[in-house]
């Protein structure tokens, strides 16, 4: 390769000369203007003229003696690589050319390179709720730019009056019908779910819809029943590049499970964490993950196929302190379940955090988890009644309490008024274990003992 180089140094200064060279010989073999009635003019304007073409020559010169610079430059870059041990590149006949290489140089000096902002689609799931519109009215009044965050409304059911409500937003939405309506054949047992076999199906045709026909890249799912807080853009739009630069985790969502007034600090809008629980209720998804989940796409209740091991494979999701989103929505498929007892207490998020502009590298796992570990198992270790009667409790924490089986959790978690449910051993918006959480003002950590290596599949 720096034969090669020499070469085109050479080829330039020989063409330098011979362009000088040719020069002299057009100009002395001209006949001089006027028979040569006016001599010294004509010496004149030669000279102006040869001036002319000797400061061109010049510029070529010093554009070869520039690359040149920069190709020894990289000569010795490359010497030194080498002499350190490292292995030579086997495809260096494929580099690029010398101009190529040079802009790449150029770019290591401080220039900046602005690449497009990537396109994040919201994907709302609609079927017979009006109130679609309270969702759609929050999701328009925050979105910062309807080109890098598209609306698709994927509404099921056929409902004439959701979908007139849906057509109201013109151009501000896209509106797409999935278009299999008919009932699906379930066990008898089961006809009681129909509803959750249809969902099921309506999200597998609505994500091919958004990743394989419109082709984009990642999208951030929410339901009719969601509304969104003020910085729900922003939040998402900062933790696209740590979902895909991070091969631990495989979603990030706007929900905390234990998200209620009481039970998080709402002095601490942009604190976040790492969560194996899988949250939904807002929740972005990349391509990669949805071509490696389509295949074996669950029939029904696909938010619970999600936690099982199979599908998490150990990855992680991100999940705020303080929610994202809040469900205004009793009437579904679940006929209200925990909407009276939890959901309509979560406390939805009111502060604009600029997270795209802080730093959050402290997510990526090997910066997450010795910190987290730390900071946890290094709390003091108190009973539950302790934090109840608040004794000799001082300052606001944090604490620690310790659970040894699931029934042992489960009655922790209703006296300190976290969820208690336990999917595929893991607890609702719990990381290794750990819940946490704020009680009568303090940081409390539930955990299991140190040392904790994996979770229990059988305490579900």
């Amino acid at each position: 390769m720096v034969r090669k180089r020499g070469s085109l140094i050479l080829c330039g200064a020989f063409l330098f000369v011979a362009c000088n060279g040719l020069l002299l010989l057009f100009l002395w073999g001209r006949t001089p203007i006027g028979g040569g009635t006016n001599l010294a003019g004509e010496v004149i304007r030669l000279a102006e003229e040869v001036e002319s073409e000797l400061e061109t020559q010049k510029e070529l010169l010093k554009q070869i003696q520039s690359h040149r610079s920069l190709w020894e430059k990289r000569r010795g870059m490359g010497k030194r690589q080498t002499d350190g041990g490292k292995v030579e590149n086997k495809e260096e006949e494929h580099k690029p050319p010398p101009q190529l290489s040079a802009l790449t140089d150029y770019t290591k000096l401080n220039v900046t390179v602005i690449s497009p902002q990537v396109v994040i689609p919201i994907l709302v799931i609609a079927c017979d709720r009006v109130t679609v519109k309270r969702s759609l009215d929050k999701l328009i009044q925050y979105r910062p730019s309807a080109e890098l965050y598209p609306i698709i409304v994927s509404q099921d059911c056929g409902h004439a009056e959701t979908a007139q409500v849906i057509g109201s937003y013109g151009s501000q939405v896209t509106h797409i019908s999935q278009p299999d309506l008919s009932d699906i054949r379930v066990r008898p047992e089961h006809r009681k779910f129909q509803g959750y076999y249809k969902i099921a199906r309506h999200y597998r045709w609505a994500l091919n819809q958004v990743f394989n026909t419109l082709s984009h890249s990642t999208v951030v799912i929410v339901e009719d029943d969601l509304e969104v807080a003020p910085d729900f853009f922003e939040y998402f739009r900062a933790l696209h590049p740590i979902l895909t630069s991070d091969p631990t985790l495989w979603c990030a969502s706007a929900w905390n499970d234990n998200g209620r007034e009481g039970l998080v600090d709402p002095g601490k809008a942009d604190l976040l964490y790492r969560t194996d629980f899988f949250p939904g209720l807002g929740w972005m998804l990349l391509k990669d993950i949805w071509a490696e989940l389509e295949p074996k796409w669950p029939t029904a209740f696909w938010d619970d196929w999600m936690r099982h091991p199979e599908q998490r494979k150990e990855r992680s999701c991100i999940r705020p302190e303080i929610s994202r989103t809040m469900t205004f929505g009793r009437k579904g498929v679940s006929l209200g379940q925990f909407f009276d007892q939890y959901l309509r207490y979560i406390k939805l998020n009111t502060d604009f955090v600029p997270f795209t502009k802080h730093d959050l590298s402290y997510l990526m796992k090997e910066n997450f988890d010795v910190n987290f570990v730390k900071q946890v198992y290094s709390a003091p270790l108190i009973k539950v009644e302790e934090l109840q009667q608040g004794g000799g409790l001082t300052g606001t924490g944090p604490y620690r309490v310790q659970y040894s089986s699931r029934d042992n959790f489960k009655v922790l978690a209703r006296n300190l008024g976290v969820m208690d449910d336990l999917k595929s051993g893991v607890p609702r918006a719990g990381y290794r274990g750990v819940v946490s959480f704020l009680s009568r003002g303090r940081r409390v950590f539930l955990t299991p003992p140190e040392g904790w290596t994996k979770y229990d599949v059988s305490w579900s």
